[in-house]
């Protein structure tokens, strides 16, 4: 779950840089303290439903963008891990003969 919530965070303040706003100016406006969105960008901590409809509403970002951006992000470090797993590899051994002349 540690995934999940340090790409939710990711998110969040990607979405929160780019509108230009502030820790401050959001935790103003989701009446949220600002050292715990601070810990929940850096996922630290995990949003509840309430307090994420809260923070999406500062953002003025629909709920279902953020589930969308962090489903991508969650779906490319799947794909990277899955590529950084070693794939075994067998090895076909012949038959060896040996024969004495």
């Amino acid at each position: 779950m540690v995934l999940f919530r340090r790409l939710l965070g990711d998110v969040l303040r990607e979405r929160r840089v780019g509108l230009g706003l502030t820790l401050r100016e959001v935790s103003a406006q989701a009446r949220v303290s600002l050292g715990y969105i601070s810990e929940i960008e850096r996922g630290q901590k995990e949003a509840s439903s309430e307090l994420l409809a809260s923070l999406c509403g500062a953002l003025d970002t629909p709920l279902s963008e953020v589930l969308r951006d962090v489903s991508d992000a969650v779906a490319l470090e799947e794909a990277a891990a899955a590529l950084a797993t070693p794939i075994p590899v067998v090895h076909a051994q012949a038959d060896v003969v040996a024969s004495a002349a």
